[in-house]
C-alpha cells in the first residue's frame, strides 16, 4: 500500500522515458529488444549470470497494467476506513505477535529505535501478518511496469534491484508479491529489500516472505532509514475546546505542546498537555467536531511509507492501540458530502483557482487545503472538513 505517485511525478517520468539520441529506449517498443537494454544495464550494474538469466523468464502481465492504470484511492473518510481496518482480529493477532516475538522486537528497538507497536501496525495493515502477500509474479510485474511508459524511471531501478536479489539467492526467480513489485510481509520494494534487508533469525538469509524475525528487523531498519526518531511519539489523541484558532490546525502548522495547551487543547479525558517545547500538529480528520489528534515529527515517516492521509492516520492510530491506547472518541462530526457533492465542491474550488488535482470526489491534500483557504475567506472555522454549509456558501 506504499508509494502513491503524484500527477507531477507521472509527467516527469514520461519526460524521463524519452531516449536521448543513440540511447536504448527506457520504455516501450518490442519487449525482447527492450529486455536486451535492461540486461546490458543490469550487467553494467554488477548483476551476475543467474540474475541476467532470469530476464529470459520475464513476460508482460496485462493484469498489472490494468491495476496500475486503474488503481483506486482512499475514498472513505477516516472514521469509515479506520473502523474497518482496525478490527478485533488485527488487534488480537498483533498483541499475540508482540508477545511471541518480544525478544526480536526488543532487539529491533535497541538497534533501530523503532518500537514494537509501530512495526506491528504496518505488519497488520500491509498483509495481515503475512497472510495476504500478493500472488503476482514479481519479475513479470516489474518488467511490465518498467516497459510501460507511465513510470519507467520509478520501476526500472526496482527491476534491476530484483535481479540482484535473484542473483545473490535472496529470492527465487518466481517470487510472488503485490502487483507493484512489493515483496514480503510488510511489502518491501526490491531496492529497500536489498538495502535494508536484515537477518533477524540468524540463518544467514533474509526471507521477508516466511521469517517473522527477518520481517521485524528489516521493517525497523527501513523505518529508521525514513527518519524515525527513537524514543519520540508519533500520535496522541487530544480534545479541543469549542473555540480556538482553527486556522492553526492541520499538518502544515507545528506548534509547541505548551502553545496547544494555551489554546485549550488537552489530552483525552481533559488531562493537561505537558508544558513542553515538543512540536506537534493538531489534526482534525473529520473537522473540529470529530476526533482530534496531535501528530508529532515521527508521523512524517508514515507519510514517506505511503502518501495517503487516511491510510497513514489509520496506521499511526493502530500503532497507538498496540501501545495500549483505547479506541478514539468519534465525537459528533458534521455530516460530510456524498461523492457527487464532493465532485461538485472540487469543481467549484477549481473554478476559484485552487489546485485540487483530479475531480474524483476524494478528500486529498489539495482539496483539503483549498477548503481551508475558502473557509478562511468566508470567515468559517478553518478545519478542512467539507460540509453542506461550505458547499452552499460557494
Amino acid at each position: 500500500m506504499k508509494g502513491l505517485i503524484s500527477v507531477s511525478a507521472l509527467l516527469l517520468s514520461c519526460l524521463a522515458a524519452a531516449p536521448a539520441l543513440g540511447q536504448q529506449p527506457q520504455c516501450g517498443g518490442g519487449f525482447s529488444n527492450w529486455l536486451d537494454g535492461v540486461r546490458a544495464e543490469a550487467r553494467a550494474d554488477g548483476v551476475g549470470e543467474r540474475g541476467l538469466a532470469a530476464l529470459t523468464q520475464a513476460h508482460i502481465d496485462p493484469k498489472v497494467i490494468a491495476r496500475d492504470h486503474g488503481q483506486g484511492v482512499f475514498a472513505q473518510n477516516f472514521i469509515e476506513f479506520s473502523s474497518r481496518m482496525v478490527n478485533a482480529y488485527r488487534l488480537k493477532i498483533g498483541k499475540e505477535r508482540m508477545k511471541s516475538y518480544a525478544g526480536i522486537f526488543a532487539r529491533a528497538e535497541q538497534t533501530y529505535g523503532v518500537p514494537a507497536p509501530v512495526i506491528t501496525g504496518f505488519w497488520a495493515l500491509e498483509t495481515d501478518f503475512g497472510a495476504v502477500q500478493g500472488n503476482f509474479d514479481t519479475l513479470d510485474a516489474l518488467a511490465t511496469l518498467s516497459h510501460d511508459c507511465r513510470r519507467p524511471d520509478t520501476f526500472r531501478p526496482q527491476l534491476i534491484a530484483l535481479l540482484k536479489l535473484i542473483d545473490n539467492g535472496t529470492v527465487p526467480v518466481n517470487v510472488e508479491g503485490a502487483w507493484a513489485g512489493e515483496i514480503g510481509q510488510t511489502q518491501m520494494l526490491p531496492k529497500d529489500y536489498l538495502a535494508r534487508g536484515t537477518d533477524g533469525d540468524g540463518d544467514g538469509h533474509v526471507d521477508l516472505r516466511n521469517s517473522a524475525p527477518d520481517v521485524i528487523m528489516t521493517t525497523a531498519n527501513f523505518l529508521k532509514s525514513l527518519g524515525w526518531q527513537a524514543g519520540k511519539p508519533w500520535m496522541e489523541e487530544a480534545e479541543v475546546p469549542a473555540k480556538m484558532p482553527w486556522d492553526k490546525t492541520g499538518m502544515e502548522t507545528k506548534l509547541p505542546l505548551s502553545q496547544w495547551a494555551a489554546f485549550g487543547v488537552t489530552k483525552r479525558g481533559g488531562a493537561p498537555l505537558e508544558q513542553s517545547d515538543e512540536q506537534a500538529s493538531l489534526v482534525l480528520p473529520m473537522g473540529r467536531n470529530g476526533p482530534a489528534f496531535l501528530m508529532f515529527d515521527n508521523y512524517g515517516v508514515y507519510l514517506k511509507w505511503n502518501q495517503s492521509f487516511v491510510y497513514t492516520m489509520t496506521a499511526a492510530y493502530l500503532a497507538t492501540r498496540f501501545a495500549g491506547a483505547p479506541a478514539y472518541e468519534k465525537h459528533h462530526p458534521e455530516p460530510g458530502l456524498s461523492l457527487a457533492q464532493m465532485k461538485d465542491l472540487q469543481r467549484k474550488l477549481q473554478a476559484k483557482g485552487h489546485d485540487v488535482g483530479k475531480i474524483d470526489g476524494v478528500l486529498g491534500s489539495g482539496t483539503r487545503e483549498a477548503i481551508r483557504a475558502e473557509q478562511q475567506r468566508l470567515n468559517m472555522p478553518v478545519d478542512g472538513w467539507p460540509t453542506q454549509a461550505l458547499l452552499a456558501a460557494l
